[in-house]
Order: C-alpha cells, then sequence, then structure tokens
C-alpha cells in the first residue's frame, strides 16, 4: 500500500452537492461499510455550522448525531473542519473557555480523532494556534493544517513555501493543499506541489481539491507522479461537480499508474447504491463530471457559495444578475487585497458586490464583516497594506465602525455569555446548542418536530411507534425507505421498489 485516501462524502461532498442536507439516517445506513472500506480517514459533518444545520432544517439534535457517528464508525480515525478559534467561522473571536469546551463536547461524543483546519486565511498562526493546537493534542488529535490555494498576485509559489515553513512551528501531524475553488491545473501543480513537498520535509502531505473546473481528477495523477501520497476523494453520487474526484475514478487510474491502495470497493459500491438511492428519494442532487469553466479563474467564487448566492439574488429579485454580481465580487476581491476565497472571505466579499449591484453604487451600503474585515479582525488578509486605502478609509469612517470597535475590545466572559442565555446550570450540550443558536427558539422548534413528517426512524425504532406515526400523517407521506444490510425497500406513493 503506498496511497492512502481521506474520504469526503459525508462532509465536504454533503455540502458540496446537498447544502448538508444528508439525514442522520443516511449517515446510520452507510457508516459501516464506509468504516470497513480501508480509508485512513473519513470527514463528518460535525462543527458549528453543522449543528446549525441539523437543528434548523432537519430538526435533529447534533449531539445525537454526533453519537450515532462514533458507534456507526467505530474503526477508522473520523475528523471534522473547525475554523480553529471560533466556534463558527462568521462570529468574533469567543473566549477561549466556550471554543475548549465545545470541541472537548465534540470530540467525547463522536469518539474524533483529527481535526482539519486552514492556517492562511484568518491569522489564526498568530492569535490562536499558540493555545489552540497543544489543547488539539492534548485530546489526542491527529492535527491537519491546510494551505488554502488562490491565485493573485500577491499568492505566489514563495508565498506557499514561506506558509508551509511557518506552519512546521506547531509540530502537524499532516500539512494538506486545500484548492476549495478547483483552481489548481496541471502545469501549476507541478511547480507548486514540489515546494510544498521540499519545505514540508518529513510531515505528509495531502491535497484536497474540488472538480469545480473539471481538472482535479487529472490534478491528483500529476500529484501521484510528484510524490504527493495522500489524496482526498468521495464516493458517487456525492463526488464530482463541485466535490472532490471520485474515489472509483483515482483508484482506477492510480493502479494502472502503479500504485496500490488498501481499498475495499465492494463495500463502496454498495455506500454508492444507498446514496443514490436516498437522492433520488429525496430529490437531491447527483454529482457529475463538469466541463472546463474559464470564469471559474476569474472570479474564484466556491461553488457552494455560488448556489447560495443565486438563492438570495432570488429571494431580493435579482435572480437574472448573477453575473453581474459575480462581476462585481472580482473588483471587490481586489479592493480587499486578494483575500483568499474561502469561507468566511467568499462570503464577505460575493455579499457586499450583491450590495453594491443592488444599490447602484460600490460600496454605499456596507456589511459589518467588511468592516471587521478593514479592521483586521480576519488575521493577515484582511486590512493589511495591500488593501485599497480609499476603500479601507470609507470602511473605517462610517459610524458603525466605532460601534464594531468598541464591541471586540470590551471582554466577554463565560459566565455572561451563560447569564444571557439563561443557561446557568444547564447541561454543557444545552448551553453549546443555545451559544450555537444564540437562545433556545430554533432548538425548541427541532424538539417539538420529533414525530412530524420528515422524522427519520432507525433500526431502533419500534415497529409499532413506526406504524402510529404513519397513521397520524396519511396522504402526507412521500416514501418509506427500509434497509437491512446490503438489502432495502423503497415503497411510494403505493408503488414499491427493491434495491
Amino acid at each position: 500500500m503506498d496511497i492512502q485516501f481521506i474520504d469526503t462524502t459525508l462532509r465536504d461532498g454533503n455540502q458540496s452537492l446537498w447544502a448538508l442536507g444528508m439525514r442522520s439516517s443516511v449517515i446510520e445506513s452507510v457508516g459501516s461499510p464506509l468504516d470497513q472500506a480501508g480509508f485512513d480517514v473519513i470527514e463528518v459533518p460535525l462543527g458549528a455550522l453543522y449543528f446549525k444545520k441539523f437543528i434548523r432544517d432537519l430538526k435533529e439534535n447534533p449531539w445525537d448525531v454526533a453519537r450515532l457517528v462514533a458507534k456507526a464508525m467505530p474503526r477508522t480515525r473520523k475528523s471534522w473542519m473547525t475554523p480553529g478559534g471560533y466556534i463558527h467561522p462568521f462570529e468574533s473571536l469567543p473566549p477561549p473557555e466556550i471554543v475548549k469546551l465545545f470541541y472537548q463536547r465534540l470530540v467525547e461524543a463522536a469518539d474524533l480523532g483529527r481535526c482539519q483546519t486552514a492556517c492562511n486565511t484568518t491569522g489564526q498562526m498568530e492569535s490562536t494556534f499558540p493555545w489552540l493546537i497543544p489543547f488539539y493534542k492534548e485530546l489526542g488529535l491527529q492535527v491537519a493544517l491546510g494551505l488554502s490555494y488562490t491565485i493573485s498576485p500577491r499568492h505566489t509559489d514563495e508565498y506557499y513555501a514561506q506558509k508551509t515553513r511557518e506552519v512546521l512551528q506547531f509540530r502537524p501531524d499532516v500539512i494538506y493543499l486545500k484548492d476549495q475553488g478547483g483552481l489548481l491545473t496541471v502545469d501549476r501543480a507541478r511547480t507548486l506541489l514540489p515546494v510544498i513537498l521540499e519545505n514540508a520535509g518529513a510531515t505528509p502531505v495531502e491535497l484536497h481539491s474540488h472538480c469545480t473546473t473539471g481538472l482535479a481528477p487529472l490534478v491528483y495523477l500529476e500529484a501521484l507522479k510528484l510524490g504527493i501520497r495522500r489524496l482526498h476523494t468521495a464516493v458517487p453520487p456525492l463526488a464530482n461537480g463541485p466535490s472532490q474526484p471520485s474515489i472509483f475514478n483515482v483508484l482506477a487510474n492510480a493502479r494502472h499508474m502503479g500504485h496500490s491502495a488498501r481499498i475495499d470497493e465492494s463495500r463502496l459500491r454498495a455506500v454508492s447504491a444507498k446514496l443514490t438511492e436516498a437522492a433520488a428519494a429525496a430529490n437531491l442532487p447527483v454529482g457529475a463530471p463538469l466541463e472546463y469553466d474559464h470564469w471559474q479563474y476569474v472570479h474564484q467564487v466556491p461553488g457552494g457559495v455560488i448556489s447560495n448566492l443565486r438563492f438570495q439574488l432570488k429571494g431580493m429579485g435579482m435572480e437574472g444578475r448573477l453575473d453581474e454580481v459575480l462581476e462585481e465580487s472580482v473588483r471587490v476581491r481586489a479592493d480587499l487585497g486578494y483575500p483568499i476565497m474561502i469561507t468566511p472571505h467568499s462570503q464577505f466579499v460575493v455579499s457586499q458586490a450583491a450590495l453594491n449591484i443592488a444599490t447602484g453604487e460600490r460600496y454605499k451600503h456596507v456589511t459589518d464583516e467588511l468592516i471587521l474585515f478593514a479592521q483586521g479582525m480576519f488575521g493577515e488578509d484582511s486590512g493589511y497594506p495591500w488593501m485599497d486605502q480609499g476603500v479601507k478609509d470609507r470602511l473605517l469612517g462610517v459610524p458603525r465602525a466605532k460601534e464594531l470597535q468598541a464591541e471586540r475590545e470590551r471582554p466577554v466572559t463565560v459566565a455572561e455569555i451563560r447569564d444571557k442565555l439563561g443557561a446557568n446550570g444547564v447541561p454543557d450540550e444545552e448551553f453549546l446548542l443555545r451559544y450555537i443558536m444564540k437562545g433556545e427558539t430554533e432548538i425548541k422548534a427541532m424538539r417539538s418536530a420529533t414525530g412530524a413528517v420528515g422524522q427519520e426512524f432507525r433500526s431502533t425504532t419500534p415497529l409499532v411507534k413506526l406504524i402510529e406515526e404513519l397513521g397520524r400523517h396519511q396522504g402526507k407521506v412521500r416514501y418509506v425507505s427500509i434497509h437491512r444490510g446490503n438489502e432495502s425497500l423503497v415503497v411510494r406513493g403505493g408503488a414499491r421498489e427493491s434495491v
């Protein structure tokens, strides 16, 4: 075995193609075969961003999902994406105590063994990594630090060489190149990857890319030629499109090149079949190879952000102006000094671009996040000399800037947060749910939805309860999906399908 694979199906594939719409019952149904397929690491959809999705849209308790993940996949090291010293990537820096409490409880509940975080986007190498990385290691986690890839006048090969050397001071277990926009080409890989490998020394290097421009599968094969031996892939139908390359495609081509890997494809074929069935039952998209799109190299907005932007523009009555907003996002990004287009920066850029187009005047109205960006809150990519000085002065000169500065300078204690949320004396898990959701309203809505249409019943649910629930919702249930081992049954509108 000379190649190791990191599976992204449940996390990045789910996020890129299904907008995190995968229910816990689907995770449970594919967890065991994924766990036994031979992956070195499996990404799982946990963390504050994913907690919000489970609570708000799926009406499931994410702590229960975390425990399900631990039970369904006990063998393979499980990893989650963390925004570093934050709990949520769009918030101001919270007290370190609350960050530590959340991640400690999350690691315990889901039996996590690895954390992944980008380290060249929000200045955390200076602000939070000195206390955060040792904390992760105290929890027994493998630490994977990502260098996010982008194209700009200042993001040269030497920039990535320097960042690789800086990362080594934290003694990561893994360094990975995170090509969130699928922008890496074969030619650029030939110059960039050797630079990262050389400066990483003995630290393993992984490659994570997206198929947004259609080039990622080719880039992966070139990476193997250059010495990369750890690749991020997904299982169809949650591969391709804006997601990662298919494990089946990459593995087959790698073997033809003389490489070997400990991957059980038969188990993954069963996973693929169950996911395809789930997609059809819930009318979710299926990943497919995309044609080359040069426009992606100009605006560099990740596919998932574009999907959300399209939805927001429709709500504003601007659904026909997507190209205008993307063109303006190119100008906004240049004004800001070419921040890497990854969460949260990509959202800041497109939101401001949409405002500029909607009002017909650039920076007539600005978001709080852009003001904080100008104040330097988001590290090396924000507020530094390469930002357009005129735009920076305009942002810092609005009255709201003083208010935000005052809020940032006032330290908030965990005791104050508990008191504000009415969470004194409640268990940590409940307190953290209230903190993430900024109160109890949506948590109560989640709990009140138990038993409603859309609830997922698992193998542990008594059959009598399932029948009772179906009886209460006659005429409203679209389908029933039943799984046993590798067999499944879908009943839809009176018609029955065996798989």
